[in-house]
């Protein structure tokens, strides 16, 4: 961990609690098993339960906060992602070709705390198998960009500490995290933005910046403390709390 100076919130962002749509998880594609996440739990984050994806080929393993939750995701079956039903999503390209120029994250939104409201880029319907019907995934239409972080909205999701203390995952961790207040995704290069993405981050769900490599930076509990744990190059991941 490094001590940095604690900066001022800035007045862009992040977006407020009560707008119609928030932040529900982030996903980082890694290697098989994830055992990347040795190092999220060295750090001090507690694990939750993992999940399989059934129809889509993937497998994760996730860290919950009180607002959303960190995903490390794989591909288990590359047949299985390849098939009819995902194949649009190109999680398959996304996650092959993590280390060969596709980017490996994906930001996933739901209804802000009034349970309401759309996604703020046009979008398509996805309906995995894993899936209860009715329920559907709303893909940004930038699913196709590979270098920019996939987006999607999940109208059925809700705050991990809103669940039932009997279904609640473990939110408690000795890092002493509590709440994720930014997201920020620093890009290689300028090369211009796709619509969803640039309407995301007029939204101020998620910030951007240009840098040397992709990285996504995370800020918890508003940065009060002002310490930083940077995790590359196991994960593209930096935290500040």
């Amino acid at each position: 961990m490094t001590r940095i100076q604690t900066k001022k919130p800035d007045e862009r962002g992040p977006a407020r609690a009560d707008m119609p749509v928030e932040l529900d998880h982030i996903f980082v594609c890694v290697a098989h098993n994830a055992n990347e996440a040795i190092r999220l739990i060295t750090f001090g984050l507690t694990e939750g339960a993992p999940n399989v994806h059934q129809g889509q080929g993937t497998a994760c393993r996730r860290f919950f906060l009180r607002n959303g939750y960190l995903e490390l995701l794989w591909v288990r079956d590359p047949t299985e992602a390849q098939s009819e039903t995902p194949r649009r999503t190109r999680l398959w390209e996304r996650w092959k070709r993590r280390a060969n120029g596709a980017c490996p994250f994906g930001l996933g939104f739901r209804p802000g705390s009034q349970q309401i409201g759309s996604p703020p880029f046009a979008a398509w319907e996805y309906r995995p198998p894993y899936l209860p019907e009715p329920w559907s995934i709303q893909v940004a239409e930038n699913s196709d960009v590979l270098n920019e972080p996939m987006l999607f909205h999940l109208p059925f999701a809700q705050r991990p500490d809103s669940h039932a203390r009997d279904k609640r995952q473990p939110l408690e961790h000795a890092a002493g995290l509590r709440e994720i207040s930014r997201v920020e995704w620093v890009r290689p290069g300028p090369q211009k933005i796709s619509s969803a993405l640039q309407a995301v981050k007029s939204a101020r769900l998620v910030r951007v910046r240009e840098g040397t490599e992709s990285f996504i930076e995370l800020g918890f509990d508003g940065e009060a403390q002002g310490y930083k744990a940077d995790f590359r190059p196991v994960l593209p991941l930096v935290f500040h709390w």
